[in-house]
């Protein structure tokens, strides 16, 4: 059997269009005639190509709103017949079937219909597309003897490749892109069900309130990366092609972005993103070393380098608005390995681009739901971590009364406290009232130790500083260790049976502390 196959007559029937005239005129070019369904044959018509209609081949009109026109045997039979096998051919001879060698198809964009908020019932289900799945295994299945194209990416390498060839497309192609066909049914086939799971009756809302019964997991890899955590460790990049999120960001320059500046940019944007003033986290091995906040980008990365000056070298940085040249100009005087932020001026740009290396992302924000995490054997599914407070859902807990400045200041670093490794204890002050990060406690085996060890990491004075703790005190000797470092006003979850012992210790110290009745433990 010839490794090679010629391509003579290709059927094209796609929804993204982009590419498509360009790639048929190449196949025309070769002799192939071009068979085609509804736009896309319109499409190559008013682009002066001769386009044969579907219908004509099979000799039955589209119908029922195009639900109907290619599942027909005279395409299936074209797709599906081996060309080797001397009862195929005489099956298809008997029924007037030829050959069809090539198919190029997408299919309905279910996905993005719905993600469309308050998409309605109907409009789902009509994006669910029947025909082109189904041309894309049969074609897929057959590769043997039929190129089936889904990715105007290819269209470029298939061009050059019937080009070099003669008309011809090696095995090896064929065989690739089978592979890239059955991929891209599975996703699909993935996300109908994912989205439909979510919809208690026919005719319903989709509901995202209960997790799925069958977890579903489909991205395409968009960049194989030098190594992982570390050089002994394969590593790659999987887009879920929302064109959202750091998977999805657009590099602007500097080098390839490693395994472990992802997770970092990922961290630090997250970060960044619970703040609606103005805000600067550095990152620095998934940690924040400094957040700051400010009323323009300059002042909040100064409060943010300011408080671990050394740690924020060789860091990342995550901005929650536009860089401007002021900003761009103080941070090209520290060495960071990449910064995302959702625009950079023209003249950031300039002075950014001075540092070859140095990444720059801009980012569409994605909205989190849930977060995945693989154990041996499986996985581990959960909400993301979204839940906010303000100061109204404070519970005040000790005879001193928290002053309003304390208030925000306690609220800020709670959020802070949120993203830092447990156990976790972050210092933190109004500085011309925005919040400042003092000190960061974490990831230590004991809270005694995070409030130690955030005490001792602080560039700041400490004297007057609020903290938070992701979780409750089990015992008064971590409340003393921060009262020590000179804290005035804790902020924690509550819930110990404690309790009272760890009140009455902030009541003789004269601290002030409020509960909030939730946690935000960050084990990784």
């Amino acid at each position: 059997m010839s490794e090679n196959k010629a391509v003579r007559r290709a059927l094209l029937s796609v929804t993204e269009k982009s590419g498509l005239v360009e790639f048929a005129r190449v196949l025309a070019h070769f002799g192939v005639e071009l068979v085609s369904t509804g736009g896309t044959a319109k499409a190559l018509r008013d682009a002066g190509l001769a386009v044969r209609d579907i219908a004509d081949l099979t000799g039955f009109p589209e119908m029922l709103d195009g639900r109907v026109k290619t599942l027909h045997p005279v395409v299936h039979g074209g797709l599906l017949y081996r060309r080797n096998d001397p009862t195929h051919v005489e099956a298809v001879q008997k029924h007037g079937i030829g050959a069809i060698d090539m198919v190029v198809v997408n299919l309905y964009a279910f996905e993005k219909t719905a993600a469309r908020p308050d998409v309605a019932f109907g409009d789902l289900i009509e994006n669910i597309d029947i025909g082109g799945p189904s041309m894309l295994r049969s074609a897929a299945k057959n590769f043997e003897d039929v190129a089936v194209v889904t990715d105007a990416d290819d269209y470029y390498a298939i061009a050059d490749e019937l080009a070099a060839n003669a008309g011809q497309l090696s095995r090896e192609t064929r065989w690739k892109l089978a592979k890239k066909a059955f991929a891209l049914t599975a996703a699909y086939d993935g996300a109908i069900a994912s989205a439909l799971e979510s919809i208690e009756e026919p005719g319903g809302d989709l509901n995202a309130a209960d997790l799925p019964k069958t977890l579903r997991v489909s991205a395409t890899q968009s960049a194989s990366l030098r190594y992982g955590e570390n050089p002994h460790q394969r590593a790659a990049v999987y887009s879920d092609q929302s064109g959202l999120g750091i998977a999805n960001a657009e590099q602007l320059q500097g080098k390839e972005l490693s395994f472990n500046n992802l997770v970092d940019l990922d961290a630090c944007w997250a970060l960044v993103s619970e703040f609606d003033d103005c805000a600067v986290a550095i990152i620095k091995h998934t940690n924040p070393c400094g957040v700051g906040q400010g009323a323009t980008v300059l002042e909040a990365y100064e409060r943010a380098l300011a408080a671990d000056t050394v740690s924020a070298f060789g860091g990342v940085l995550g901005i929650n608005r536009p860089v401007d040249r002021e900003a761009a100009a103080a941070i090209a005087r520290l060495f960071v390995e990449g910064i995302v932020a959702p625009d950079y001026t023209p003249e950031a740009l300039t002075i950014l681009g001075a540092k070859k290396n140095l990444r720059l992302l801009r980012i569409r924000p994605a909205e989190p739901k849930t977060v995945l995490k693989q154990i041996s054997g499986g996985y581990l599914l959960q909400d993301e971590d979204l839940l906010k407070i303000n100061a109204d859902d404070l519970k005040i807990v000790t005879a001193r009364r928290p002053s309003d400045d304390e208030v925000r200041t306690l609220l800020f670093a709670w959020r802070v406290c949120k993203y830092v490794k447990s156990n976790a204890i972050v210092y933190a002050r109004s500085d011309s009232g925005f919040g400042q990060t003092v000190g960061v406690g974490a990831g230590q085996m004991s809270r005694v130790d995070a409030a130690k060890f955030g005490a001792m990491k602080a560039a700041l004075p400490l004297e007057g500083t609020v903290a938070a703790s992701d979780a409750f005190f089990p015992f008064a000797d971590g409340l003393e260790a921060i009262a020590t470092a000179g804290a005035t006003a804790i902020i924690q979850p509550g819930g110990s049976m404690r309790d009272q012992e760890v009140i009455a210790a902030a009541d003789k110290l004269g601290m002030a502390m409020v509960f909030t009745g939730i946690r935000h433990f960050r084990h990784g």
